[in-house]
This record gives structure tokens, C-alpha cells and sequence, in this order.
């Protein structure tokens, strides 16, 4: 990618807004990675309107919705990294509980019972967490 309005390798100037390291994504420090710029703002926006209600949450759909099927492996990743909000390289219990968010600010939370079979669906070693390779497989049986 050549320098362009969104700088080199497409990062967006100023400082870095996202929630992958830098480095690990190929881009300088000054970079930063949101949602919208793996995934179309639209498909978002649709996918988590179309699980509002309480228990509603399918991952198999709302990651075909999203897009994030279609993705390459690599950008599955960065997708993880995102989604792994304290940086330990694992998305906890916890963070699944606002994994919709982490797609939109303003969705809501999963409910204990969408958190614990998110997890039970991802979880393939089971250590109570997933880990950016159990996310890609999470994504690829989609």
C-alpha cells in the first residue's frame, strides 16, 4: 500500500486507536485498528440490530453477517486482537460478555447464558478462555 489520506500501510493518522499492538499488525506505532476498518460499518450495524433481544445471540450468524467469515486469516486475527480488550492474548469470560460491543459501543451485553455457550462453542481446550486460534476456528465453522 503506498502513502495515501489514511497514511502508510492504511493506518488512519494520529495516534493509535486500536486495540491490536502495532507491530503485530504490521503497522507503525501511530496506528491504531477499529471494527470498521476490517469490517463494513453496515454489516455491523445490521448484524447487531438483529440480535437485540435478550438471548437472541447466534455467533454463527452474526459472524456470517458481519462479514468476518469471509475474512483472511490474518485479518480474523486482528479481529481477535481487538476483541481482547486487557491484551492477554485471550478473550476471558468476561470480555465475551461484551463482545457485541466490542463490534458496535452502543450494543448491548450477552446474557450469562449467550456468554457461557459462546465460550463452551470456542473454548476447545478447555482452559475458560479462547485463544486467537480457537477464535479462527470459532469463525471458520461458522
Amino acid at each position: 500500500m503506498g502513502v495515501g489520506p489514511r497514511g502508510p500501510r492504511g493506518c488512519r493518522p494520529g495516534p493509535c486507536r486500536s486495540s491490536i499492538l502495532p507491530e503485530e499488525a504490521g503497522h507503525p506505532r501511530s496506528c491504531r485498528m477499529s471494527m470498521t476498518d476490517l469490517l463494513h460499518a453496515e454489516d455491523i450495524k445490521k448484524a447487531v440490530g438483529a440480535f437485540t433481544a435478550v438471548d437472541s445471540f447466534d455467533h454463527k450468524k452474526f459472524f456470517q453477517m458481519v462479514g468476518l467469515k469471509k475474512k483472511s486469516p490474518e485479518d480474523v486475527k486482528k479481529v481477535f486482537h481487538i476483541l481482547d480488550k486487557d491484551k492477554s492474548g485471550f478473550i476471558e469470560e468476561e470480555e465475551l460478555g461484551f463482545i457485541l460491543k466490542g463490534f458496535s459501543p452502543d450494543a448491548r451485553d450477552l446474557s450469562v447464558k449467550e456468554t457461557k455457550t459462546l465460550l463452551a462453542a470456542g473454548d476447545k481446550d478447555g482452559d475458560g478462555k479462547i485463544g486467537a486460534d480457537e477464535f479462527s476456528t470459532l469463525v471458520a465453522e461458522s
